[in-house]
Parts: structure tokens; sequence; C-alpha cells
């Protein structure tokens, strides 16, 4: 067993780490217990983990952002109506990693793949896969009638050097198995007044064991200083309508993204909250902010 003493628990004495056992969702915890997930395999031949929850129309895929998967996403479609489908990119949890330096044309496969397989008309992309959801589309304009993205992080330039450094601190913690070093860096997304709270604490762990378990792929480590697309220009026939929500504040998802995005889009409404972390500090207001434009 590790030795483990952080995050400590809420009281503030020194515990260990301990495998986590199943527990019922804990009030303002963004993350719900883990259900039992399928492997499928797609037409491009990367092998992914997905999960179905839900019943009948409209069908919505949801994509996670970089180093995180499906705990991070489902509560974002918590409200949503019809069948949901959550998946993890390659190179996350349970997903193949194939070979070779990864792009956002590989990851608008997998989402595209996955969308395909599963009936979706909908879509829902956070930070990496807002990313990979802006290439599908500029490849593919017509293939969702809706779609959402939650905290863009690129467009046509490349993310920010503070994106890139986080990734490498999180890729070099989890190969050297340092939890505590894996866990300073997950805390670096939670707003600083929450995180001493109860659902910080297991949030934190629950992410943490995820990541010790499953890592993440090396292969990740190039996407940070590419773009999604070559030119915002190739979004101008995208005929979807579109929500974008930004946070000022954020540094690792710029406001101007989301700007520049919602510009780019034919059809597009903007929202951008006043401060990062919403999450956490606005989640009644973004799953219905969500769910409106989505059901």
């Amino acid at each position: 067993m590790m030795d483990f003493r952080w995050p400590p628990p809420p009281d503030g004495r020194p515990d260990r780490f301990r495998p986590p056992v199943t527990r019922g969702p804990q009030t303002g915890r963004p993350t719900l217990p883990a259900p039992p997930t399928e492997q499928i395999a797609t037409p491009h031949g990367v092998e992914l983990e997905w999960l179905v929850t839900g019943d009948g129309e409209p069908v919505t895929v949801f994509a996670h952002g970089l180093g995180s998967g499906i705990a991070e996403t489902r509560p974002l479609g918590s409200a949503v109506t019809g069948r949901k489908v959550f998946f993890q990119f390659r190179g996350h949890g349970h997903s193949a990693s194939p070979g070779g330096v990864w792009t956002y044309a590989d990851l608008a496969r997998d989402l595209r793949a996955v969308a395909d397989l599963s009936g979706a008309t909908r879509a829902l992309g956070v930070s990496l896969g807002a990313g990979a959801l802006c290439r599908l589309l500029a490849d593919n304009p017509g293939r969702f009638e809706r779609a959402v993205f939650f905290l863009p992080a690129v467009l046509d330039t490349a993310r920010p050097a503070a994106a890139q450094e986080r990734l490498t601190a999180l890729l070099e913690a989890i190969e050297a198995g340092d939890a505590a070093a894996v866990a300073d860096v997950i805390s670096m997304e939670v707003p600083v007044q929450v995180r001493n709270s109860p659902p910080v604490w297991a949030f934190l762990r629950q992410r943490l064991d995820q990541l010790m378990r499953d890592g993440l792929a090396a292969g990740l480590g190039s996407l940070p200083a590419q773009v999604a697309v070559e030119d915002r220009a190739d979004l101008a026939k995208v005929s979807a309508k579109c929500l974008v929500i930004g946070a000022r504040g954020d540094d690792l998802h710029p406001v101007s993204v989301a700007e520049q995005l919602a510009e780019s889009l034919p059809d597009a409404e903007l929202h951008v909250y006043d401060r990062p972390g919403v999450v956490w500090t606005q989640r009644a207001d973004l799953r219905g902010r969500i769910s409106s434009f989505l059901n």
C-alpha cells in the first residue's frame, strides 16, 4: 500500500491512500461513481472505451478533456434527455494507444467513430474534446444538429505554454508513480476557495486512483503544441446550432479562444462566466444551460 498523505482528509489529519470503495454521489461532487464500461471496435482500428446511459432520442456524445475521462463529463449530461454516450479518447482509461504522433485529426476520428456507431446527432466537447469536435465539424460540417463547446482550449493557434507545462508535469509524475505529484497537478484544476472541501477531496481521490491505475499514454504529450484546425475559416460551413461556453481567468482555456470560436461558427451562442472553475462554483447554472440547449 502506498504511504500517501496528500491530499489530507477534510478534518486536516494525515491519512493514507486507500483503494476506493463504491459510494453514492455526494453533494457538490463533480464526478459520479464509475459504472461498468465496454470496449468497442472502430472502423479506423482503435479500440475505445465507452459508456452508454439513458434511452430514446436524441443521442448525444460527450468528449472529455486532456487527462480527464468519462467520470468528468458525466455530470455535464446529468440533465440531458435521451441516450448519452461517454467515451475515452485514445491514450485515456482503457482505450487503445496506437503508435506514432497523434493529432486532432486522430481525435476527430475517435469522436466520429463513437458518434456514428451510436447514431449521435448532438455532441458536447470539453477542452481537448472541444478541439476534436472543431476538427470533426471542419471536415464534416453537417455531421451534428447541435454542438456544445465547453472551455475550448485551442482553435488555429497552439495552446499556451502553461498548458504544455502542466501536461508534461502530469505525464512525468504518472510515469514516476509519484501520487503526491499527480495530486498536486490535478488539484490546480479546482478553484482555491473550494479546494479544502469534502467534495474536492472525493474528486481528487477518485481522479488520482484512476490516473495511477490506468495512466496516460505518452502520445498525448504532443497534443498541446498542435492546433485543432489549420484555419478557423474552415468552420464557416458548419450547419449545427452551437453553444460555446468560456470562463474568464482560466489560463488553460483562454476566453479569447471561446470568443474566436463563436465568431467563426455561423450559428453560435456564446456564454462567458466571470470566473474559472464553473464546474464547482456554477454547476447548477452550467448543467441547466447545457440541458436547455440540447434537450
